[in-house]
């Protein structure tokens, strides 16, 4: 069995068309983070091309090349593949490592140990207000509003109707919560 894998070469930035129906978007700060990995660990996961150049995946790896100035970069071509087959692994690249999750033990060993030795660990990506909440250093301010840097924790509240709907906002509004009806 062939594998795109099996044969990594390099190709001009320049020549690499984007995926105009690409579904992930890349903030400046998260370029910024792919760009700095880049420098600190060189380039480890190769662009995933079809036959004509478009990008299948890693669109994010190829801004943080412009930021950083690269003229080329490693690619690897996926000859062969449907057009649903391209789409479809654009959108699975992505997801099926967000379905993954932590072992929140190993990665506050880990996190704590990379820091403890001097590693910079901003360049794994996690935020501080995450790196805080892995290594048990929020403060209780945080722990009672439930909110930690960027992130937010929402509840959803069933009613029983739009009267018990008025009433509870009313209550939470009053204790200072900030609420928002939904109706569906």
């Amino acid at each position: 069995m062939d594998w795109p894998a099996d044969k990594v070469e390099r190709r001009k930035v320049a020549d690499l068309t984007p995926y105009a129906r690409n579904a992930r978007t890349h903030s400046d700060a998260q370029i910024d983070q792919i760009a700095a990995s880049i420098v600190e660990w060189g380039w480890t996961t190769p662009i995933l091309l079809d036959d004509e150049g478009t990008i299948i995946a890693g669109h994010g790896r190829v801004l943080a090349a412009l930021k950083l100035g690269l003229d080329e970069v490693p690619v690897m071509v996926a000859s062969g593949w449907t057009e649903d087959q391209k789409r479809a692994y654009s959108l699975a690249d992505n997801k099926l490592a967000m379905n993954a999750g932590w072992d929140h033990e190993l990665l506050k060993l880990e996190l704590g140990e990379l820091s403890e030795a001097g590693f910079d660990v901003s360049l794994i990506g996690f935020s501080d207000a995450e790196f805080a909440s892995e290594m048990g250093l929020t403060d209780e301010g945080e722990a009672e509003t439930g909110v930690l840097g960027e992130m937010q924790y929402r509840i959803v509240v069933d009613c029983e109707s739009e009267r018990h709907q008025s009433m509870l906002l009313q209550q939470f509004e009053s204790e200072g919560l900030t609420c928002r009806p939904l109706m569906s």
